[in-house]
C-alpha cells in the first residue's frame, strides 16, 4: 500500500519527535545538572544543563518573557502546520521543502513540549540530584513554565588538537559553546539547507 504525502510527512515529524523526548528523557532522568559525558573527547560532548529561553541556552525577559516565548513557539507550530497542509496539496512543492518545513515544526514542537509539560511532570534537576518522573509532591514548576533540556556540547577546545595544528595566541580556544539539543539541530540545519538550496522556491512563492 503506497502512503500518501501527508502520511509520509506526519511519520517523519513523530519519529524525530520521539527521537528528541527520548533523548531529553534520557538525560533528564540520568544525569545531574552539569554533569558531562565525553564521547569524543572534549570535542563532543553529553553535557546536560537546562534554559528558560530561546535555542541554544539564550534568555528571553525573565518570567514574562518565558511565557510570551512559549505562547509565540504555539502559534509558530499552527502557522507551519497550516502551511504544510497547504504545501501538501500541491503537487509541484519540492519534497526538499517539505522536509525542511517538517524539521522547523519538529523543533518547534520538540522544546514547547518542554515548556508545556516538564515543570509538571518532573521534579527539579540540580547539580548533585537527578530528576524524578511524576514525583509524588509534583512537578518542579507549572503549565508553560518548564525548562528546556540541552545537551549536546562540540567545544572542540584546542588543547586537544595535535601540536603541529596552529592556535589563537597559543592558549585555550573553544570553538562552539554553545549547548543545544536534537530540536534545535533539526530547526539549524533545516534553515541552512532551504538558505542554501531553496531559496528559489520562496522566492516563486511570493510572486
Amino acid at each position: 500500500m503506497k502512503l500518501s504525502k501527508g502520511t509520509l510527512i506526519t511519520l517523519f515529524v513523530v519519529l524525530l519527535l520521539v527521537a528528541d523526548q527520548a533523548i531529553k528523557f534520557a538525560v533528564k532522568l540520568n544525569m545531574t545538572i552539569g554533569e558531562s559525558i565525553p564521547v569524543f573527547g572534549n570535542w563532543f560532548q553529553i553535557c546536560f544543563i537546562e534554559n528558560n529561553g530561546m535555542a541554544f541556552g539564550m534568555q528571553f525577559g525573565g518570567s514574562l518573557g518565558k511565557l510570551a516565548l512559549s505562547l509565540f513557539r504555539v502559534v509558530l507550530i499552527g502557522f507551519i502546520i497550516v502551511y504544510l497542509r497547504k504545501l501538501i496539496k500541491k503537487a509541484d512543492t519540492p519534497t526538499g521543502i517539505l522536509v525542511g518545513l517538517s524539521l522547523v515544526l519538529v523543533g518547534a514542537i520538540g522544546n514547547v513540549v518542554d515548556c508545556l509539560f516538564y515543570g509538571e511532570i518532573f521534579s527539579e534537576s540540580t547539580y548533585t540530584r537527578v530528576a524524578e518522573l511524576f514525583p509524588p509532591g509534583g512537578g518542579y514548576s507549572g503549565f508553560l513554565y518548564g525548562k528546556v533540556v540541552d545537551m549536546f556540547y562540540f567545544p572542540i577546545i584546542n588543547t586537544t588538537w595535535p601540536d603541529w595544528v596552529p592556535v589563537w595566541g597559543g592558549e585555550e580556544f573553544v570553538f562552539f559553546q554553545p549547548i543545544f539539543n536534537f530540536a534545535d539541530a533539526c530547526i539549524s540545519v533545516a534553515v541552512i539547507y532551504m538558505l542554501l538550496f531553496q531559496r528559489k522556491f520562496f522566492a516563486e512563492d511570493k510572486k
